[in-house]
């Protein structure tokens, strides 16, 4: 439970590959079946278990990119996992694993970065940073990957006709690097309360409107929503982009406790 958002009871689950489609040129999403999974929240985790032919297990942590409740004794769940160079998992989960593989899972897991669409006739709370997280408008920053559990929280977002303002910070490197980019476009077109703001950082589309380059504090300032709005802040991607964006932050007056992170490294 996080204030008054309820999340599901974790365990480990045996699960079996679905699908398993290129995301972007290095990443893939892959669809899983899990037995007996309880539903999961926008934003939580689950992890990876690979046991080898010789009893040797790797465990690796992935963002989730779907939510919501159990579907009976089965339940879709969507990953979209980026290749580590010289990882011992997320290559196999990219680059061999097939409809039909299977595994096992762990989860739901964490109850920090989460969010759940606005109960129906909640009272407007008090402006601080104490208050329910889901009658606060919301900011997401994302830097590649990191995109991962904001697609689950976006489609929860549009899927409950939430009014809550909504707004993505997406930094990545080419419009190749994509995550989930036809989701987005859908997601954009559908809810008004919903808006993307990308930066490219090597490669931009032809026309766009800046340079391709690294996202700036002055950069920042111009695109999330401002600290007078008092928005709940929810940063992802690795760790050094994590710690630039939560300082910068800060600077521009956001209070800390309104910013959840997440960082990613998993191989």
């Amino acid at each position: 439970m996080i204030g008054r958002l309820t999340v599901p009871r974790s365990g480990w689950h045996p699960a079996t590959v679905a699908a398993n489609t290129p995301e972007t040129g290095s990443a893939a999403r892959l669809e899983l079946d899990v037995e007996g999974w309880p539903g999961n929240a926008a934003g939580q985790h689950l992890d990876v278990r690979l046991t080898a032919p010789d009893g040797y297990t790797a465990t690796r942590s992935y963002s989730i990119a779907s939510s919501g409740p159990a579907t009976g004794d089965v339940t879709r769940v969507v990953l979209a996992v980026d290749r580590v160079p010289d990882g011992e998992v997320s290559p196999f989960l990219v680059d061999v694993a097939m409809a039909g593989d299977r595994l096992e899972v762990h989860g739901p897991l964490g109850a920090f970065f989460v969010w759940q669409p606005q109960p129906a006739g909640a009272a407007e709370p008090a402006a601080d940073a104490g208050v329910d997280a889901t009658v606060r408008p919301v900011q997401l920053i994302a830097g590649g990957s990191g995109v991962v559990p904001f697609v689950a929280m976006a489609q929860a977002h549009a899927d409950a006709d939430d009014a809550t303002p909504f707004r993505l910070l997406y930094s990545v490197r080419t419009p190749a690097d994509v995550f989930f980019a036809a989701e987005f476009e859908r997601l954009v077109a559908a809810s008004a309360p919903f808006r993307l703001d990308l930066v490219y950082t090597r490669e931009a589309p032809a026309g766009w409107p800046t340079p391709p380059a690294r996202i700036t504090r002055e950069a920042l300032a111009e695109a999330v929503l401002p600290a007078s709005d008092v928005p709940l802040i929810y940063v992802c991607g690795s760790t050094g982009f994590v710690e630039r964006v939560a300082a910068w932050l800060i600077e521009l007056g956001h209070d800390a406790r309104s910013i959840r992170t997440e960082r990613f490294g998993g191989t």
